[in-house]
């Protein structure tokens, strides 16, 4: 991976053969253009609105509401809650002794938009908070697509959308849950920083730390940019950039602000980190993961179980992919400090899938590889991913009882 050159769109940068019409590092950002985009983001709406509507049947064959299903599932509705009535709901675990689950746990800025969005929006919270989720995942598609073209051309944008699209957990992104929003602030911060517009990307990358605490992942890709820039600006002898510094230093100010806030709450300064803690959830570099996948090859469990292994085990595939085929730095810092935060955490097995969900720099050698494939093979291996996508994301939403 280079580390010696400012970050550009360039051949030479990004390891690929960019499109004629590609635009310099600070043109306007037509490249990502809505128009352009327009393809991938109708096969996004489709394939997400099949996904919904075979969720949506069998909820109503088993007895189920499918609006609550979307709206209030597990983290939804805490997310709710938080919009309604503000922080301050604390229960005491009625089944694993020394957990309590508080909601300082959830990040700040989609129960406020939540809160905003009911306030304007005759629609209710609920409908509301989908709404926002929706939009966010269609602002987030368009990102990923943008960066894609960029990178390796327009079809390779469209196959990068469509992929992401059909994740074993792309039924998430129908939820009411923080991803689609720390994936859109994620993916328009890492297009700002191939572009070097360094203080959009920092100011992204603020809202993503606001979105989830896997938003630092965001932040740590702007000082990694940045400082690779630095470095080859000095070397050859060019002026450094007083924009990407601050945006350096902008970049962190929403997690570490929300974390500093959970800390005055709580009395202590490293607070945060004992709320995570009491829900279960700490950093243990991986052993409770490995002590999991031990259990399940000895003692046996249900079928979510067995996907998440596969999915973490192709998700390390598809990072060492991803950096062989040498992606731009603050896409690999990204997408690795998200594989290490997802799988060196403790608790949780099967939400490690959804963690790992805003990682979709991942899917970069796959999306080439497809690109490039015969339409037979092509349409062969999507109507596979698409009928795994569409049976998985159902029977996690109405068969499996334990929160994804």
């Amino acid at each position: 991976m280079h580390t010696a050159e400012p970050v550009s769109s360039s051949p030479r940068a990004t390891g690929s053969q960019p499109e004629r019409d590609a635009p310099p590092d600070r043109a306007p950002v037509r490249h990502g253009s809505l128009r352009r985009a327009a393809p991938a983001l109708i096969l996004f709406a489709v394939t997400r609105l099949v996904g919904a509507v075979l969720v949506t049947a069998w909820a109503l064959r088993v007895g189920l509401h499918p609006r609550s299903l979307f709206g209030q599932s597990w983290d939804a509705r805490w997310s709710e809650r938080i919009a309604e009535w503000g922080y301050g709901t604390f229960f005491p675990s009625a089944g694993t002794q020394g957990m309590s689950f508080s909601d300082l746990a959830f990040f700040p800025l989609y129960p406020a938009l939540i809160k905003a969005g009911s306030a304007v929006l005759p629609i209710g919270r609920i409908n509301t908070a989908l709404l926002i989720a929706w939009t966010a995942a269609a602002l987030a598609a368009w990102g990923i697509y943008a960066i894609g073209e960029r990178l390796h051309g327009r079809r390779a944008g469209i196959t990068l959308v469509l992929l992401w699209g059909l994740l074993p957990h792309s039924v998430v992104l129908t939820m009411a849950y923080t991803e689609p929003l720390l994936t859109a602030c994620a993916a328009w911060a890492l297009h700002a920083l191939l572009i070097r517009r360094w203080l959009a990307a920092g100011a992204l990358a603020l809202l993503a730390g606001l979105a989830r605490p896997s938003g630092i992942a965001v932040a740590a890709a702007v000082a990694a940019t940045v400082v690779a820039d630095a470095w080859s600006r000095r070397r050859a002898g060019q002026p450094q950039e007083r924009a990407a510094w601050a945006a350096v230093l902008v970049a962190p100010l929403g997690w570490c602000g929300y974390v500093g806030w959970v800390g005055l709450q709580t009395g202590r300064p490293l607070g945060y980190f004992d709320v995570q803690g009491r829900w279960g959830s700490r950093f243990d570099f991986g052993r409770d993961s490995l002590e999991y996948v031990r259990h399940l090859i000895l003692g046996g469990d249900r079928l979510m179980s067995y996907m998440v292994v596969a999915i973490i085990a192709a998700a390390l595939v598809l990072l060492a992919l991803a950096l062989l085929e040498r992606i731009p730095l603050p896409l690999a810092v990204y997408a690795g400090v998200l594989v290490i935060i997802a799988l060196g955490g403790s608790h949780y097995f099967g939400s490690k899938p959804r963690f790992l969900l805003p990682a979709f720099p991942l899917l970069i050698p796959a999306a080439l590889a497809l690109a490039k494939a015969r339409p037979r093979t092509a349409a062969v291996a999507v109507a596979a991913l698409a009928g795994l996508s569409f049976f998985y994301g159902t029977y996690l939403l109405t068969v499996v009882s334990a929160p994804i």
